[in-house]
């Protein structure tokens, strides 16, 4: 209990004449200060000896705001006394999530009878702290790092906002219900949800309902949500892309963060900490979000006052290759796509991927880097390269039939194949108008690894980190000659993503293998086995196949593009049949252009020409 304040008895001054020995008598003072600093850290003075009685309450009402389990430790220093009056000074230090606030505060002792007894002041608790005041603890959100595009222009960065929801203190308490509810069905958002929680938040709270881009909320608010009592919007930035669909798969969202990131963050996030929660934006998010500052406060007197304050550390960018333009492009080409889509750019000469456009159909997939797909009769730039290695030239005959059975399974040629380019033909008409049944006549030619071998040398099939998710496709051994025929053309077991399938057609063009280059600061760690190096020959030979399909072949109608044009189309059946005893097929076409390599793909749709082909012309175009 805090001890009453005691009267000096009248002996005190008699007591003076005595030798010094004599007046310093009983304990001496350095256990009070001691307990005093234990219960300054611990927020109890219930053993320690004041001089006020209300020095607990006032103690109790300074760490009000500060969480119990904030670090302060406190100690005692040297402790100076002269006649009945010690002095010392109290060593205070502060862990604030990883910076420290060191301080000292000075303190007095009153020897009273025999015993000492602590002048209490809120002073002793941090340096000019007034009667009245508390402490509290606030952080400073550091400012989230951009995401840059080619050129280090910004694809990610600050922009306007508007928050929209109730502020409860411009309704009558009456009138929150209603509001909460007519809020709710203007914004389009759960009402009985977001009425839940109005009811649930604070007299004076402004309960969010929903953030919309500025422009967006221009666009969408009618008169009628200002007329709602107590409807509010409150202008703010976030960090969001150039457009709502700007490669939103591939980047991912910010947000608030949620409980399982707060509980995995192991203290490093906190509730309402802004976040990365998925994407690119998830996997950097350490790097994008820096360090948040701290600052105390004395607040409760006439104005609140900063007692310390470490500054944030902004974040540092995320650099990347996409150019914007290209980007933005891509993505209006498959604007109009029902099925899931994508179309992949990328830079033969460095590996740079410009665009990894997904389509409106994806609903949040991202099939652009990360789809796995049977790639269809694109992958016949693999096959032409195992054929190449195994002895053909472009002008080797090969027999292309109507259909082919292997182990008593039927091939056959597309439906629109024409029918001029069956019989005797060339490797490179092969190509050009994409005759399975051609390729698969020359099975025999090649060993169980000459397929895998020859994707590898074109960057399919072989699986490295490139700091993004990125699927670089599957080219297994095949398991009998039906899957073995099947992988010829694309179908079996291979599978691929528009990434990897816009790689093929990177390396090419190059000349030599490409890997997609998509986070430039990621260092790339090199394959588990480095695949065999395309020659300059073999690369010549391929451009000129993929060359004839735009000349001669089912992608003549990209003659007219400028520039030399190479492409391949691809078809690829999958799912189950229709009931006319039809499989639904996906589609394909891929090509380059100067230095330009593309890949895309829709889910299902008639054919690589018909349907991906027009989506690869508008972009090239």
């Amino acid at each position: 209990m805090p001890r009453p304040l005691l009267r000096r008895p009248a002996l005190a001054g008699v007591l003076l004449l005595l030798p010094l020995a004599a007046c310093q008598g009983g304990e001496p003072p350095d256990p009070v200060f001691d307990d005093l600093a234990s219960g300054l850290a611990g927020r109890d003075l219930g053993g320690v000896p004041l001089d006020d009685p209300a020095a607990d309450d006032q103690l109790a009402e300074i760490w009000a705001a500060v969480p119990e389990d904030q670090q302060v430790t406190v100690e005692a220093g040297a402790v100076t006394t002269e006649d009945d009056t010690a002095s010392a000074t109290l060593d205070w230090t502060w862990q604030l999530d990883g910076t420290e606030w060191s301080y000292q505060t000075p303190v007095e002792a009153t020897r009273v009878d025999d015993a000492w007894q602590v002048s209490w002041s809120p002073a002793v608790v941090a340096p000019d702290l007034a009667p009245g005041e508390s402490l509290a603890i606030g952080t400073l959100p550091a400012e989230r790092g951009p995401v840059l595009g080619a050129g280090d222009s910004t694809i990610v960065g600050p922009r306007p906002v508007v928050r929209l929801g109730l502020d409860k203190t411009q309704a009558e308490p009456g009138a929150w219900t209603s509001s909460a509810r007519a809020i709710a069905r203007q914004l389009d958002v759960g009402v009985g949800d977001y009425v839940a929680r109005v009811e649930a938040a604070g007299e004076k709270a402004f309960v969010e309902a929903l953030v919309l881009r500025a422009d967006d909320a221009a666009s969408t608010l009618t008169p009628a949500y200002a007329d709602i009592p107590g409807a509010a919007r409150i202008e703010d930035e976030l960090p969001l892309a150039l457009t709502r669909e700007f490669a939103a798969p591939l980047l991912g969202t910010v947000g608030d963060a949620t409980a399982e990131v707060v509980e995995e963050s192991d203290g490093a996030i906190a509730a309402g900490d802004v976040v990365g929660l998925s994407g690119l934006q998830a996997r950097y998010d350490e790097q994008l979000r820096g360090t948040p500052g701290v600052r105390v406060s004395a607040t409760g007197g006439e104005a609140d006052r900063t007692l310390f304050e470490q500054a944030p550390v902004a974040g540092q960018p995320l650099r990347l290759s996409l150019d914007p333009a290209l980007q933005q492009k891509a993505e209006q080409a498959l604007a109009g796509t029902g099925p899931v889509s994508a179309l992949v750019a990328i830079r033969p000469s460095t590996g740079d991927v410009l665009a990894a456009a997904n389509g409106p159909g994806n609903d949040g997939l991202n099939a652009a880097t990360f789809g796995q797909y049977a790639p269809g009769s694109t992958f016949k730039v693999v096959s032409s390269l195992a054929l190449l290695r195994a002895g053909l030239t472009p002008d080797t005959p090969v027999a292309c039939d109507a259909t082919t059975v292997v182990d008593g399974k039927s091939f056959k040629n597309y439906d629109d194949y024409p029918a001029s380019g069956v019989g005797r033909i060339t490797l490179r008409q092969a190509v050009a108008n994409s005759c399975n049944t051609a390729f698969i006549s020359q099975r025999d030619r090649l060993d169980d690894t000459a397929l895998t071998e020859a994707a590898g040398s074109l960057g399919l099939g072989i699986d490295r980190d490139l700091g993004f998710p990125a699927y670089f496709g599957q080219v297994p051994t095949p398991q009998g000659e039906t899957e073995k025929a099947a992988d010829l053309i694309g179908q079996g077991t291979v599978l691929a993503s528009p990434m990897a399938m816009a790689a093929v057609a990177a390396s090419v063009s190059a000349g030599t293998t490409v890997t997609p280059r998509l986070v430039l600061d990621h260092d790339v760690p090199p394959p588990a086995s480095e695949p065999a190096p395309l020659t300059a020959r073999e690369a010549q030979l391929l451009r000129g196949l993929m060359r004839a399909v735009v000349t001669e072949g089912s992608g003549r109608f990209l003659a007219g593009l400028p520039g030399e044009v190479g492409a391949k189309t691809g078809t690829a059946e999958y799912g189950t049949p229709d009931a006319s005893g039809s499989l639904p097929t996906h589609t394909w076409m891929i090509a380059t252009q100067g230095d330009l390599a593309v890949a895309v793909f829709v889910e299902t749709g008639a054919s690589g020409s018909q349907t991906a082909g027009p989506l690869l012309e508008q972009f090239l175009r």
